[in-house]
C-alpha cells in the first residue's frame, strides 16, 4: 500500500475538519449538552429525578456523542461525494487500492468520534456538578471501549453512507438513528427493561446498547450494567460486521 497517499488523504480530512470546527462542534455537542442540562440539571434540580441520575446519565450521553459524531463524519461526506460533488472520483484515481480509501474514511471518522466522547466528559461534568461521581477502574479497558465504540460508529457511517441516497437522509435519522438512541440504553441501564422481557432481548441487536453499557461499566461501575466481557465481544462483532458491510457497499458504489 502507498502509505504516503493514505496519510495525505487522512491529513486532508483533518484539515477539512479543522476548517469546519465550529459547525462540527455545534453538531457534536449541542444536542448532548441540552440533554445533560434538561435531564441532569432541570429535572434533578426540580426534584423530578433522583440526584444519582446525573451519574447514570453521563455515560449514555458520551456514547450518543461518539456514535452520532462517527456516523455523521463518515456518512454525510460519502453521500455528498458519491452523489453530487463527485469528489470521490478524484480519490479513486489515487495510487491506492479503493479498500484503503474506505478505511481512511473510517479512521478519520473514528478519530473524530473518540475526540467527541472524551471532550464531552469534562463539559458534561461542568454542567452537572456538584453531585456527579465518576470512578474509572481500568484506564486500559476504558481506552479499549472508546476505540471500539469509535470504530463501530465510523464503520456504521461507512455502511449507511454507501447505502442511502441523498433524498433519504431524513429517513436515515428518523428510522435508524433516532430509534437506536432511544432503545440504546443511553438514558437508562439495560436492567431497567426487566419488566419488558421481550424488548430487553430485542434491544441487544442495537450496538449502542453495548456502547452505553460499556461506558457505564467504565465510569460508574456501581450502577447495573452488562458484563464487560459481553460488551467487548459485542462491540468487536459489530465493528467487524459493519466494516465488512461498509467495504462491500463502498466497492459496489465506486464501481457503479
Amino acid at each position: 500500500m502507498n502509505w504516503k497517499t493514505f496519510l495525505a488523504m487522512l491529513a486532508r480530512d483533518a484539515h477539512v475538519a479543522r476548517r469546519n470546527a465550529i459547525q462540527l462542534t455545534l453538531q457534536t455537542f449541542l444536542q448532548p449538552l441540552l440533554f445533560v442540562f434538561i435531564f441532569g440539571r432541570v429535572m434533578v434540580g426540580s426534584g423530578y429525578m433522583p440526584a444519582f441520575y446525573k451519574s447514570l446519565l453521563l455515560p449514555g450521553i458520551i456514547a450518543i456523542s461518539m456514535v452520532f459524531t462517527g456516523i455523521w463524519a463518515v456518512a454525510m461526506p460519502l453521500i455528498a461525494e458519491f452523489q453530487w460533488t463527485r469528489e470521490i472520483e478524484d480519490r479513486l484515481l489515487a495510487p491506492i487500492d479503493m479498500t484503503w480509501i474506505a478505511i481512511e474514511k473510517v479512521i478519520a471518522g473514528a478519530i473524530q468520534a473518540a475526540i467527541a466522547g472524551l471532550v464531552v466528559i469534562p463539559l458534561a461534568w461542568l454542567v452537572l456538578r456538584p453531585g456527579i461521581e465518576l470512578h474509572m477502574g481500568s484506564p486500559v479497558s476504558f481506552v479499549l471501549i472508546v476505540l471500539l465504540v469509535a470504530g463501530f460508529s465510523a464503520c456504521g457511517g461507512l455502511a449507511l453512507g454507501c447505502s442511502i441516497n441523498q433524498q433519504h437522509i431524513g429517513l436515515m435519522f428518523g428510522m435508524v438513528i433516532t430509534p437506536m438512541i432511544f432503545f440504546g440504553c443511553t438514558y437508562y441501564p439495560w436492567s431497567a427493561l426487566t419488566k419488558f422481557p421481550i424488548l430487553q432481548k430485542v434491544v441487544l441487536i442495537n450496538p449502542l446498547v453495548y456502547a452505553s453499557e460499556g461506558m457505564r461499566a467504565m465510569l460508574v461501575p456501581s450502577f447495573p450494567h452488562l458484563s464487560i466481557i459481553a460488551v467487548f465481544g459485542a462491540l468487536l462483532f459489530f465493528d467487524l460486521l459493519l466494516l465488512v458491510v461498509g467495504l462491500k457497499q463502498f466497492e459496489k458504489k465506486a464501481i457503479s
